[in-house]
């Protein structure tokens, strides 16, 4: 990091600013609320985004896949959307002490009404890193931000796939996901019944002889029936 930042101008009280090792760049973080994982870096090395594309981040939180898209990719613009206010303003923060102002907005809003927001735009690729839990399933605040961004209490897979297949053109709009395996029969059911066809599955297991905690997918919307397993990440080697 550059040391003629003012950290001090910088962070709120109680944030603080992780390095991405990624060309670079910083993001601001508050551990008092929900700090981007694993699951995020991932779906930013599974998705593909070319020279020139425009990407949505759906339920962005504090901006950390735009952020890793536009250090790993050539796309044109990263827009960001999160209906949490003060995930905006530490992803708007974290786009600034980046200098990606050209490149990423990060906007305020709802998912559910994402189409109509974006309305007539359409993007090449939309990723999502949603909720996993479904309604109350382990439910026990439902106004904190870590249980907003586990459990399907501000929007739901529904309302991820329903706008994602409003705002992706036909035959060429790319959707990528990271989900739990134990939803991914409800997942493609439900892929499939918004015409983004599933095309390839990534399963990440913690250890080589362990059930996957995740699945990365790809969709594509109007493709053809045609699904690739690709080989597994295996996130630790040993025992």
């Amino acid at each position: 990091m550059n040391e003629e930042r003012d950290v001090t101008k910088i962070l709120r009280p109680g944030e603080r600013l992780d390095d991405l090792q990624l060309s670079g760049f910083w993001i601001i973080q508050d551990p008092r609320r929900f700090c981007f994982g694993v699951d995020a870096v991932l779906l930013s090395d599974f998705a593909k985004v070319r020279p020139g594309e425009t990407v949505l981040d759906l339920g962005t939180g504090t901006g950390v896949i735009p952020i890793l898209l536009a250090g790993k990719s050539r796309g044109k613009t990263f827009t960001g959307l999160e209906i949490q206010g003060e995930s905006v303003d530490m992803a708007r923060r974290s786009v600034k002490l980046n200098a990606l102002e050209d490149r990423i907005s990060i906007v305020e809003g709802d998912v559910k009404e994402a189409a109509a927001i974006f309305k007539p735009a359409f993007f090449d690729v939309i990723t999502a890193n949603p909720p996993y839990m479904i309604n109350e399933h382990g439910l026990k605040n439902a106004g904190d931000s870590r249980t907003i961004a586990r459990h399907e209490v501000l929007c739901s897979l529904d309302d991820v796939l329903r706008e994602s297949a409003k705002l992706l053109p036909e035959s060429r709009g790319r959707f990528y996901m990271v989900h739990k395996p134990f939803r991914l029969a409800e997942i493609m059911t439900k892929m499939c019944g918004y015409k983004i066809e599933p095309k390839r599955i990534r399963f990440v297991h913690p250890y080589v002889d362990r059930e996957p905690v995740m699945v990365l997918i790809e969709g594509i919307k109007g493709g053809k029936s045609r699904v690739k397993v690709e080989p597994p990440v295996i996130l630790h080697g040993g025992r």
